[in-house]
């Protein structure tokens, strides 16, 4: 069996791999530190690692892993803006799982949305102490909303059906716009303008990077909602947070957060958190915060563990690398790759 090394470990990881290892190939050594330059020596010995988007793997952390004898890292999930991927071309093949569940991210944004807008983590907070006031816990329909829709892949998309369903004005805002599809592109700055709630559902990248800012968000409507599943550094947090405090904005859904790398997927309630940002953030009471948990469903991790297994098997068997993210290469048809279809 081939050896791999799987970094960053949580309980729930174990399930659906350890489930699947064996059917592919392969032995996996499980470690709960998270994979950054102080710790990929650890990958000595192992033929492949497993890494997560919060996993420090930049130029360091990359010759580390190369001078150990690492030659492909799977991403166990979507975004790779944690990698620098040219170091690694030329030493590290590169995959990753491009969808796991659309649906959980999307219906997660709109349980997000339905519980800061109806109050419904406060009311449970009130009817567990036998207070049945409704005062403080006044919503607004959904219905006949505007919706600005930023970013128009598989997860937008089921978003936006959600959002059809509950008869609701839909706008888009995709730089790579769908050719004849029945949603209705507009600019960003017409978007912000329109809506009334502004979902966040694109990839982060030097064009994205704080796409939401003080000049954006003073082109959006007083009382606005918005939603980030999707990067935290899509947004300038504070610049939301003094929109917040000015009332410009009306509530935000933030499952993700720009600083969240030392923070989600811990326990820190025992802790003092030194981030004055979030903690600001999360004192507010039109703020709702979870924990980067809108992949987290059963089928979302079923999937991301057997794509990422399969993901290694091609490697071992010298197979195409379906899902390999290559630093040189665009999707036009001058894609330098060589003839096994690899990045290198």
């Amino acid at each position: 069996m081939n050896k791999v090394c799987f970094f960053d470990t949580k309980p729930y990881d174990k399930i659906f791999f350890d489930q699947m290892k064996n059917q592919f190939g392969l032995e996996i050594e499980y470690f709960e530190t998270k994979l950054g330059s102080k710790t990929a020596f650890m990958a000595k010995g192992f033929e492949a690692v497993v890494a997560f988007v919060n996993d420090i793997i930049d130029k360091e952390t990359i010759d580390t892993l190369y001078d150990c004898g690492v030659r492909i890292l799977a991403m166990r999930s979507a975004g790779y803006n944690n990698i620098d991927f040219k170091a690694a071309y030329g030493k590290i093949h590169v995959v990753r799982v491009p969808a796991y569940s659309p649906y959980a991210v999307a219906e997660h944004a709109i349980a997000l949305l339905l519980t800061l807008n109806r109050k419904i983590h406060r009311a449970y907070s009130r009817t567990r102490e036998f207070n049945f006031s409704l005062n403080g816990l006044m919503g607004f329909d959904l219905y006949g909303k505007t919706v600005g829709v930023v970013g128009t892949g598989k997860i937008g998309r089921v978003f936006m059906d959600i959002c059809k369903g509950f008869g609701m004005n839909i706008l888009a805002y995709d730089p790579f716009p769908i050719e004849d599809s029945d949603i209705q592109y507009v600019s960003l700055e017409e978007l912000c303008k329109e809506s009334d709630i502004i979902s966040l559902h694109c990839p982060l990248t030097k064009d994205s990077f704080h796409m939401i800012n003080k000049k954006t968000i003073k082109l959006m409507k007083k009382g606005v909602y918005i939603i980030n599943t999707s990067r935290g550094a899509l947004i300038n947090t504070e610049d939301l947070l003094n929109a917040i405090k000015d009332e410009k904005i009306g509530g935000a859904c933030l499952d993700v957060y720009e600083e969240e790398t030392e923070l989600f997927y811990e326990d820190m309630s025992y802790a003092i958190i030194q981030d004055d940002v979030l903690s600001r953030l999360i004192s507010m009471p039109n703020v709702l915060v979870t924990s980067h948990q809108a992949f987290f469903t059963e089928e979302a991790l079923h999937n991301i563990a057997e794509t990422t297994l399969s993901n290694l098997r091609e490697y071992f068997d010298d197979k195409v690398l379906t899902n390999e993210i290559c630093y040189q290469c665009t999707k036009s048809e001058n894609c330098p790759k060589d003839k096994n279809k690899r990045c290198f």
